[in-house]
């Protein structure tokens, strides 16, 4: 069988915009077995990709040569005889394992001097004129039949055991999906990405006054449990608010985010899975470039001040406002909500 590899990125959203790629590969190699190589982490978006065949998980960390276990999976993956790899990360790093693999064709954006690791480079576009994410990934995969081809949005499938075991869980506490608002209120980059708690506290509560049914769940990781709580603190849900940041595992989190009526969320990997999923939502960016990685998603509302400090791309707001996080009111987002 002919097999392919895919080397994917390290960050969720990241991963969410590469399914675009994965349809790309399946639609011009439609009998080939597509494996993707992934960090733990992220493998939980990957199981809820059709088109991968196998996932290979390996705790390759960013910033880490880990050469040892590099050679170690660079053997395993030539016994599999993959013909072709793409190779999404653009660190040299990420482009060693299929070379040492001597995976025949091996294609990846330029990048870290790493011209030499692969057998065809891409070039990357001008940071000036960036594409979005999604058709940055896809364009690896551009031949002749499919250049002028629209690019597909992603789409996820949660898993049919992540659905079983979150509908026991909501059922469980009481909650109606088809009145259920999930709020998402971190983002894994930094501060500047993060819409302020208090302003995700009063949402949460004009929520709650409009629809005596509706009830609030905030999804996130371990991280965030601390402002989840904030949150919960400050709105006064009267039991009808759930902090389950920390308390899900992701391939969980696609399940709820896939069953739930509405979507709130920073710029941040569970805004890309809203939007994979095609849930009604609101995107809320700061310090990102909403052109670049918005919510690819019908369904989505964008909300950015476009102020003429942003996007500036910091994990923290070098002028120590954050204005254009501030600024949107709990209102203004209430109201797009609706």
């Amino acid at each position: 069988m002919h097999r392919i590899l895919v080397i994917a990125p390290n960050w969720i959203g990241d991963a969410v915009m590469s399914q675009p790629l994965l349809a790309a590969i399946k639609n011009s190699y439609p009998h080939a077995a597509i494996d993707v190589l992934v960090t733990p982490w992220v493998a939980p978006v990957y199981r809820a990709c059709s088109e991968a065949s196998e996932l290979i998980e390996a705790d390759l960390r960013h910033g880490q040569l880990q050469w040892g276990m590099r050679r170690a999976l660079a053997a395993q993956i030539k016994k599999r005889n993959y013909a072709r790899c793409y190779v999404l990360p653009n660190s040299l790093k990420s482009a060693l394992i299929p070379w040492l693999a001597n995976i025949p064709e091996r294609v990846g954006y330029q990048g870290e001097l790493r011209r030499f690791l692969l057998t065809e480079t891409k070039a990357n576009s001008p940071k000036t004129q960036r594409i979005p994410m999604v058709e940055h990934y896809a364009s690896l995969c551009e031949s002749s039949s499919n250049r002028n081809a629209t690019v597909p949005v992603p789409h996820l499938m949660p898993r049919a055991s992540a659905l079983e075991s979150v509908r026991t869980r909501l059922q469980a506490a009481g909650i109606q999906t088809d009145s259920l608002v999930v709020l998402c209120p971190g983002a894994e980059y930094g501060p500047s990405k993060r819409w302020p708690a208090a302003h995700f506290a009063a949402l949460a509560q004009s929520i709650l006054k409009a629809n005596p049914n509706a009830s609030v769940v905030l999804l996130g990781s371990p991280s965030d449990r601390a402002i989840g709580d904030a949150i919960v603190t400050s709105a006064a849900s009267q039991g009808r608010m759930f902090n389950w940041c920390g308390t899900t595992s992701l391939d969980e989190a696609i399940a709820i985010i896939g069953l739930c009526s509405k979507v709130v969320s920073n710029d941040s990997g569970l805004m890309h899975i809203a939007a994979a999923l095609h849930v009604l939502q609101v995107a809320i960016f700061g310090s990102s470039d909403p052109n670049h990685t918005p919510p690819n998603s019908a369904k989505a509302t964008v909300i950015s001040l476009h102020l003429p400090c942003s996007p500036c791309h910091q994990r923290k707001c070098p002028l120590g406002h954050l204005n254009c996080l501030n600024q949107i009111s709990p209102e203004r987002v209430f109201a797009a909500l609706q």
